[in-house]
């Protein structure tokens, strides 16, 4: 019993501190993002990617076969792992206005460059590699799509990261 008490502190002290776990999960107020852009916020860290996509990138993502993808997972933490790549499986919403990823390119870490590369998504200046407008590596050296993190939308205008 003693030992335990002793320990405690120890182990304790390895727990996440009370800034860190207030940071785990925010809330973006996307009430300003127009079809066709993006805001990007900070979580944990690093740079999340908050797009409404228009119609015409819906649809482009749509009309990609996953025999094109050199990743054919969704890489999507709101489902399960075993989940394709198909558009569908990367959004937020059902419609697919919505899309979240972790701005952060899967090949060395680098921040893409939104609405930029060859298929209309984002582009990693540093080594080469292109997104699509579902944020799934489409050429270059990444081996990765850009994974989505766990989100939901809250209300009608607030998504919560975490």
């Amino acid at each position: 019993m003693a030992t335990g008490a002793a320990v405690w502190p120890l182990v304790n002290q390895m727990n996440a501190s009370a800034d860190v776990q207030a940071l785990a999960s925010i809330e973006v107020d996307v009430s300003g993002v127009e079809p066709g852009t993006q805001i990007t916020v900070k979580w944990l860290g690093k740079p999340v990617f908050i797009r409404r996509r228009t119609q015409e990138e819906i649809d482009a993502a749509r009309a990609t076969a996953l025999n094109e993808l050199p990743d054919t997972s969704a890489r999507n933490n709101n489902i399960g792992a075993e989940a394709d790549a198909e558009d569908q499986n990367r959004t937020l919403d059902e419609a697919g206005e919505w899309l979240v990823m972790m701005g952060v390119c899967t090949h060395l870490g680098c921040v893409p460059l939104g609405d930029a590369g060859d298929f209309g998504g984002w582009f990693c200046p540093c080594h080469g590699s292109h997104y699509d407008t579902a944020g799934r590596i489409r050429r270059g050296p990444a081996p990765e799509n850009l994974p989505v993190p766990v989100a939901a939308f809250i209300s009608d205008t607030v998504i919560k990261l975490g």
